[in-house]
């Protein structure tokens, strides 16, 4: 075994101290969690790990073999012990009687389908977990402890052309090469047979697969399926050394690259067309990725042709489909100048519009081709990678984390492209095979199991004013439903808050360390001035390289000043007043128009107006005339932005609990003007509560009006259940007599 102190290319995390008490599938989780913590060893939800573990049988109560093994979907580093399945050792291997009697009648394809349901009658103790259809290769390998994992390294070697000599080469007789073989149940009884043939094997490299590994010990298991990336890894840089290093990988620079200010100037332009482009069948979120690595390839001589190959591993096209979309450009200038700028994105454009065209319909004579009788209908033709020279990559998926994922995958085939390149080589799997991975009945019966899609699934939300009462309820709300949310606010600290408050209850962490890829969840935080043309631009901006667009938009950000003691307002209050609650409403709406019509995609804005707009009231002429603009100024946008933008507006009543609008000062002072008992000695919760209960009384409801029930309505305002509403008012008052229509 390598040392862990010698170890280049992965890190060693198992802690003897830690591990020295567990034992059986304590010992399983915690070994999965160790590989799963490095992204060089497997990738986002790939892999497998097992324990064939002795078990007390709850029928019998006599002792029995049972092979734990990590179970269909989950992620290697999260697993727990629910994650795994557990099933009889011996119903297991007794299934290859079955399995032989329906394959002899050269039945074998459906056979290996039948076998994935017949898993289910071997489960121990009651196991819900599905089992993986990995599940033979590990009962069937006759060794205690198995590691299935799909490092670049590895996969490299198994993508080589030259992949049998390359294994040789490497390992010598310790790991045997095997051909490409679909996962299942004849792999695994290839493997059984391997086993014996070769019983000097600690392993096996599996054709376009991945490496899988065993040990006697959970320990030894381990560190053996670290040494053995570290040795196909230090063998690939070997041969990158001797081939001329780092710049002539892939054939060396064909493109110069664009300064990244340049960059992100261009991707703020493009993005919000490009996703309108893929999400012609359902919304997408972006991912956009333009580091060094991804970079290197994107502009290097190869990349055409290795893109068209396409991914080799099926872990990874079944993210990424079988191939990127590369957009294909004589030349990246070195240089570009702000004026330049604009008739470069039109020309990528231009080239980006016939490669959809020819994406899609390269797809699907492909799916043509390849299809069966049997075979789901043809998925999205839409790419989900496309590779941009000077500009770098853009992944998309249904939501943050899958279009992150996606990202994620591309980058490990690019680093597989990098090792077997080096190898001898690249190739990738015949397309029919790729096919048959890609629309298996069990992936598409695994798909149809998933939960289904909330509301706002897809979509991306801008909250403003998102750092308290309404706006952080109304964040909160949406990001139940589904949607990616932007908290931004004129206080980033009270945004953030906000944000973190999200990915707390959401458990998604933000960033995929040591990828380069940009490091954002489903929400993010952002600072704004809506009095100011320039900042939005910037946080419009923001929005766009973090999500590629957005969908919808709820302005709740708003400023009161009471008229003083002789019921004046200075005139700097006065024009702050309408700068916010009028002119910052529309000039968010003024910006977001166009980015809006770059996309093609249906939207809404909600704006923020009050009850006081129908109502006039004494000392708070400022705020009332302000919000009797934003009334209309919903109607005239409404009608400035048909059809594609729906604009509304919500009218809340005096909310007092949660809102910035009333601290403590405002909450005395209102409570002196109505002659409302109270104490300085009182908590903020008491004085808040007796004020919020005063305004109910004057209500029809007699009820306190929360954010909460103002963020149910900018909810529905947002979604599509009033998808056929614009130009309109919804009052969350409490029922104000005096509010109403007239």
């Amino acid at each position: 075994m390598a040392s862990p102190n010698k170890l280049k290319h992965v890190t060693a995390h198992w802690d003897t101290s830690e591990a020295k008490a567990m034992s059986g599938v304590d010992e399983l989780v915690y070994r999965s969690n160790c590989l799963g913590r490095d992204q060089r060893i497997t990738n986002t939800g790939g892999g497998n790990t097992s324990a064939k573990v002795l078990e007390t049988d709850p029928v019998t109560g006599e002792k029995v073999e049972v092979l734990w093994v990590k179970g269909s979907g989950g992620d290697l580093r999260t697993s727990q012990r629910e994650n795994f399945s557990s099933l009889y050792q011996e119903k297991l291997t007794g299934l290859q009687k079955v399995y032989g009697a329906r394959a002899d009648k050269g039945l074998k394809s459906q056979a290996e389908d039948d076998m994935v349901g017949m898993y289910a009658h071997c489960t121990f103790a009651l196991n819900p977990r599905p089992s993986s259809i990995d599940t033979p290769l590990h009962s069937f390998i006759p060794h205690p402890h198995v590691d299935h994992t799909h490092p670049n390294a590895a996969i490299a070697v198994a993508a080589c052309a030259r992949s049998e000599e390359a294994t040789r080469d490497i390992y010598g007789d310790e790991v045997v090469h095997l051909p490409w073989m679909r996962p299942g149940f004849e792999l695994g009884l290839a493997m059984q047979k391997a086993c014996a043939d070769y019983p000097q094997a600690v392993g096996f490299i599996m054709g376009q697969h991945g490496l899988i590994n065993w040990g006697e010990t959970g320990r030894e298991c381990y560190e053996r399926s670290l040494q053995l990336i570290e040795r196909a890894a230090a063998a690939i840089e070997k041969r990158i050394a001797a081939n001329g290093g780092e710049e002539k990988i892939f054939g060396g620079p064909r493109h110069g690259v664009l300064a990244e200010e340049i960059r992100t100037k261009i991707w703020s332009r493009l993005l919000p067309w490009l996703r309108g482009q893929v999400s012609r069948s359902r919304r997408f979120i972006a991912t956009v990725q333009d580091d060094e690595k991804i970079l290197r390839f994107v502009d290097s001589q190869d990349a055409p042709r290795l893109a068209e190959l396409g991914t080799s591993c099926p872990d990874h096209f079944l993210r990424t489909k079988i191939k990127p979309l590369y957009v294909p450009l004589e030349e990246v200038p070195p240089k570009l100048e702000e004026a330049q700028i604009e008739s470069f994105v039109t020309m990528l454009k231009e080239k980006l519009s016939a490669g959809l065209q020819a994406y899609r319909t390269d797809y699907a004579k492909y799916y043509e081709a390849c299809r069966s009788p049997g075979s789901p209908a043809m998925r999205d033709p839409s790419p989900t990678v496309v590779l941009i020279p000077g500009l770098g990559m853009v992944a998309f998926g249904k939501d943050k984390s899958e279009s992150r994922v996606t990202a994620e995958f591309y980058n490990c085939a690019v680093e597989v492209m990098r090792g077997a390149e080096a190898l001898g080589g690249y190739t990738s799997l015949p397309q029919q095979e790729a096919f048959d991975i890609e629309y298996w009945a069990l992936e598409e019966a695994k798909l149809r199991r998933m939960p289904p899609e909330k509301e706002m699934a897809g979509r991306v939300v801008i909250v403003i004013g998102a750092g308290s009462g309404i706006g952080r309820e109304t964040a909160l709300r949406l990001v139940r439903e589904g949607a990616q949310i932007v908290c931004a606010d004129l206080n980033l600290e009270a945004a953030q808050k906000t944000a973190d408050q999200i990915l707390e209850k959401t458990g998604v962490g933000i960033g995929v360390a040591g990828t380069g890829i940009s490091g954002c969840g489903p929400a993010i935080a952002a600072q704004v001035d809506i009095t100011k043309r320039e900042s939005i631009r910037a946080m419009f901006s923001r929005v766009i390289l973090a999500y590629g667009g957005f969908d919808a938009i709820a302005v709740t950000a708003g400023i009161f000043v009471p008229s003083d003691t002789t019921g004046h307002i200075p005139d700097d209050k006065w024009a702050l007043t309408y700068a916010i609650n009028v002119t910052g409403s529309y000039l968010v709406t003024d910006e977001a128009a166009g980015i809006f019509r770059e996309q093609g995609l249906r939207g809404a804005i909600v704006l923020t107006t009050s009850a006081n707009a129908a109502v006039a009231k004494k000392g708070s002429v400022a705020y009332d005339t302000s919000k009797a603009a934003a009334n209309h100024l919903v109607r005239e946008m409404a009608v400035e932005l048909a059809p594609l933008v729906r604009v509304n507006g919500v009218a809340p009543a005096t909310v007092v609990q949660g809102s910035a609008m009333f601290p403590r000062d405002r909450v005395i002072g209102s409570l002196a003007k109505y002659g409302i008992p109270y104490s300085e000695e009182e908590s903020d919760d008491s004085l808040t509560t007796k004020l919020a209960q005063f305004y109910a009384d004057r209500t029809l409801t007699k009820s306190p009006i929360t954010p909460a029930d103002q963020a149910e309505a900018y909810f529905l305002l947002l979604s599509d259940r009033l998808g056929k509403t614009t130009g309109q008012i919804i009052a969350i008052d409490g029922g104000l007599a005096e509010a109403f229509l007239r």
